[in-house]
Formats: C-alpha cells, sequence, structure tokens
C-alpha cells in the first residue's frame, strides 16, 4: 500500500554521496550517469494509465495528529494556504508556490482535463488525544481518517466527491517505516475502513526522530562526514531553513511531493513510470533532490537566499517562503519549477 520511495530515496544518497537523491532500482543508474539530472529526458518512461487525476476544485482536509506545536502548524497551514491559485495570486510574489503547481496542472486525465489549480483548505481536525496511540502502522492512517470524520460534535466532512485528506503526525508518533524507508505516502482508503475512497496523504514531522533523512537539506545525517552540498559550488554549511524550523521546512517538501503525486495518481492507476502499480514512480519521485536549475549529482541546484542566508525557491502567503522539490514537466520532459533560469 502506499509509497514514497522519497525516503528510500535519500538513503540511498547518504550512504553513496556521489548519488543524487536517487529514486530506487533501476533509477540510481540514472543519477549516477546524469551529472545534471533536471536535464534528463531520454531516460524517462512516463506513461498515462488511463485513471482519473484530480481535476475537481480539492477539497483539503488537514488532520493534526498527536501534539502539535503551534509555529509549526502555522508554517505548513501557510503553504497549503498558498497552493491555490486564487488564494495567492495577489499575495505571493513570483515565483510563487501556486506557480510551481502550474507544472502540476499540465497533468490531464482521459477527457484531458487537467489536474485543478483550485485547492482550498476546508477543514482542520485535532487528534491531540493521541486515538489510535503513538505507534501507528501505514494502515493506521486510515483509521485515523475515520476518527476525523465520524468524530463528534465536530466532524470533517467525509466527502468523496473531491476530498482530500492529509495525515500529519506530530514529533513524538512513530509510524511504521517512518524514517528508516519513507517520510510520507499517499494512497487511497478502503471502504471496510473508512465508508468510501478517498486519496490521502501522511507526513511525518522529522525534526526530533529524523532531521537528517527526512528533512534534507536543511540537516545532514551524523555518520554522512559531510554536509550537504550547498548552492555555492559546494558551500560547506548546511543550508538554513526559510521558516526557521529544520522540521518543519523539511516537512513542507514532502508535503509538496505527496500532494503532487496524489494529485495526478490518486487510485495508483494513472501516472506513473514503471510496469508495477504497487511500486510506482511518480511525477515527483522522477526530481527527488533537485530544487533549481543543475539540481542533481548531490547538488540542490540554484536556489534563493534569503538576507539570512537561508535557501527557498517559491514564495507563499504572508510572506513565506518556502524550499519545494521539483516535479516533472511532461512538456519539457524535464524536471522544472518557477525558479527554473531557462
Amino acid at each position: 500500500m502506499g509509497k514514497l520511495d522519497f525516503h528510500l530515496l535519500l538513503l540511498t544518497i547518504y550512504f553513496f554521496f556521489t548519488i543524487a537523491l536517487s529514486g530506487s532500482g533501476h533509477h540510481n543508474q540514472q543519477f549516477n550517469e546524469a551529472k545534471n539530472y533536471e536535464g534528463s529526458s531520454d531516460l524517462v518512461n512516463l506513461e498515462y494509465h488511463m485513471g482519473p487525476v484530480l481535476a475537481s476544485p480539492i477539497h483539503l482536509y488537514t488532520i493534526w495528529y498527536g501534539h502539535w506545536n503551534p509555529t509549526h502548524q502555522s508554517i505548513i497551514r501557510d503553504f497549503l494556504l498558498s497552493l491555490s491559485s486564487s488564494s495567492s495570486s495577489s499575495s505571493s510574489s513570483y515565483p510563487s508556490v501556486a506557480d510551481w503547481w502550474r507544472t502540476i496542472r499540465l497533468y490531464t486525465d482521459q477527457t484531458g482535463a487537467n489536474i485543478t489549480g483550485d485547492i482550498v483548505l476546508s477543514g482542520e481536525f485535532y487528534d491531540t488525544w493521541y486515538s489510535h496511540g503513538a505507534s501507528l502502522t501505514r494502515l493506521t492512517i486510515q483509521s485515523i481518517i475515520k476518527t476525523a470524520v465520524s468524530a463528534y460534535p465536530k466532524a470533517l466532512p467525509l466527502n468523496s466527491y473531491n476530498g482530500l485528506y492529509l495525515v500529519l503526525t506530530s514529533s513524538d508518533v512513530k509510524v511504521q517505516d517512518f524514517c528508516r524507508a519513507v517520510c510520507g505516502f499517499h494512497y487511497f482508503t478502503f471502504p471496510a475502513i473508512v465508508g468510501v475512497t478517498v486519496p490521502y496523504a501522511w507526513v511525518g514531522y522529522s525534526g526530533i526522530q529524523c532531521p537528517g533523512i527526512c528533512a534534507y537539506p536543511f540537516a545532514w545525517p551524523n555518520n554522512s562526514g559531510r554536509p550537504p552540498p550547498g548552492t555555492n559550488g559546494g558551500n560547506s554549511k548546511i543550508m538554513g531553513a526559510p521558516n526557521g524550523d529544520a522540521g518543519a521546512d523539511g516537512m513542507i517538501s514532502v508535503i509538496a511531493h505527496e500532494l503532487a503525486e496524489v494529485s495526478s495518481n490518486p487510485l495508483v492507476n494513472a501516472w506513473y513510470a514503471g510496469d508495477d502499480p504497487t511500486a510506482p514512480t511518480e511525477i515527483a519521485d522522477l526530481c527527488v533532490g533537485v530544487y533549481g536549475s543543475g539540481g542533481g549529482g548531490g547538488y540542490v541546484g540554484k536556489v534563493y537566499r534569503d538576507s539570512w542566508g537561508n535557501g527557498y525557491n517559491v514564495n507563499g502567503v504572508k510572506g513565506r517562503r518556502f524550499l519545494v522539490q521539483w516535479v516533472w514537466d511532461p512538456i519539457r520532459r524535464r524536471c522544472f519549477g518557477p525558479n527554473a533560469m531557462d
């Protein structure tokens, strides 16, 4: 069920530094051979498998599981509010989070309908009592959604038409494979558990448990022997987090990764590369570790720096800045983001 090769992918980097946040399986070879992976096109076989994409306006429901720092919640909430072109075009300067989402909007379903640009944060649920404990399996994430949509008296709507559920677990919650193999995943709910089939994603806060695994490039594993390469020809300093917290800022890119993929492959039968739908290589998997032009080979690419030297590549609401990984552009046939220099 679910996937995010995203952090199997990341684990590879840390043990083999010359591989730039490479993908699983045969994609490791791609990263070794491509010094500038964001320009690659001949090695990717991304195909459409006739399934739906999220073309209707998305009603996004966030479930805060566990005990959350309000500051971290504010960072994440502002990112989610920045996604929609309608909410951020007037308040976010270029390149914005909504501009980044425009690449994802290029993907269509079999009718030619594009992924929506209308993403509305329609509800939040605070599971502060750890309804399913502090040690979760992947399948338990669906039970958490069930709890949120059936809680009394303030349940989230069970929106089977255009609902998307985002489960975020706090720093003290252990999730199956978290830090070891994944930092997040997306899938769809089972009617036997939730009552209907709806797409969802899960992402964990890594600031305590594994910042060096899930908060790249704002943290680096202790056993790596060196920090991540900066954006100035191998600057040895750790890149600063634009909103002041490596865990929360690292989560932003994982959330972006998952939302891109759940929108383009919500039932795991739409856009992906590879022959196995149970382990698909999706539009964000193809660009893990690439945040700017020239990214690849262990280099995040050319990104902006704020007055404190913190790295970012997109702007959000309320003057926020974020660093989000690029996604595969089906027209350009390469990884792309709005901060691209070409």
